[in-house]
């Protein structure tokens, strides 16, 4: 998480061609980037759910016992989402940077595949709770995402200013999250309702910098930013789901 926006508009630098800013790019570049942005973001979720679907499925029961209870037994958990934290902040570098494209991909494709690593646990506890329990989740996540974007798309509003807003409420999360991994307590349904809150804030500010800060040739950047957002938010909204459907 970025405490600014890194796709900051400067007047003096709107480029041209591919590396033209989308909100000042002819409008059929900005339309093809527009798409391809959402594209990307088609696979990478498609992507997510195949892999997270073989780890389900052809690992045997008894190691995904073990698996599961390794991540999330003790300090297992806090081990993951350090070693989920660099391995973001690498895949982010590999799609924001001006290397290859090729390197772009891999880094949209590590980050889809340490996003299904991080979910293997939560989404084997749902599955075993009820199979319906993520599928429901994951609709909900898709009214709330296209809900948010279509809001943005009407509107053209530009959001960059929620990014120091967005960056401090992530900050204040992981210390909460810290804690309760630390000192053995449950964050509860409260918290899961504020993390809807802020992912749905950072798929607007996202959504934002797709219409006026992202270059025209930097949609493998804008789809790893919007699947990261929409992972949050699906995260949040499976843990109500399954909170909800506990308390039946």
């Amino acid at each position: 998480m970025s405490s600014t926006n890194p796709y900051q508009y400067d007047p003096g630098q709107r480029g041209f061609g591919d590396n033209a800013m989308a909100a000042f790019a002819e409008e059929s570049a900005r339309a093809t980037f527009i798409r391809k942005t959402y594209l990307h973001l088609a696979a990478a979720v498609l992507g997510f759910i195949g892999f997270e679907t073989l780890l389900l499925t052809a690992v045997p029961a008894a190691t995904m016992e073990a698996i599961v209870g390794r991540m999330v037994g003790g300090y297992g958990w806090l081990l993951v989402l350090g070693a989920f934290m660099v391995v973001s902040w690498v895949a982010r570098w590999w799609a924001e940077s001006g290397a290859s494209r090729g390197m772009q991909y891999l880094g949209l494709a590590l980050y889809v595949v340490g996003q299904a690593v991080v979910f293997l646990p939560m989404l084997y506890i749902a599955m075993r709770f009820d199979p319906k329990t993520p599928v429901i989740a994951g609709m909900l996540t898709s009214v709330v995402f296209f809900g948010l974007t279509a809001f943005v798309f009407v509107t053209r509003v530009d959001l960059s200013w929620m990014g120091k807003v967005l960056f401090l409420a992530g900050l204040v999360a992981m210390g909460a999250i810290v804690c309760s991994i630390v000192f053995g307590f449950s964050l509860g349904i409260f918290f899961s309702a504020i993390m809807v809150a802020v992912a749905s804030g950072y798929i607007l500010y996202d959504t934002s910098n797709v219409l006026h800060h992202y270059r025209t040739d930097q949609y493998v950047a804008a789809s790893l930013a919007l699947f990261a957002s929409v992972a949050i938010l699906f995260w949040y909204i499976l843990r109500l789901v399954m909170s909800f459907s506990s308390n039946d």
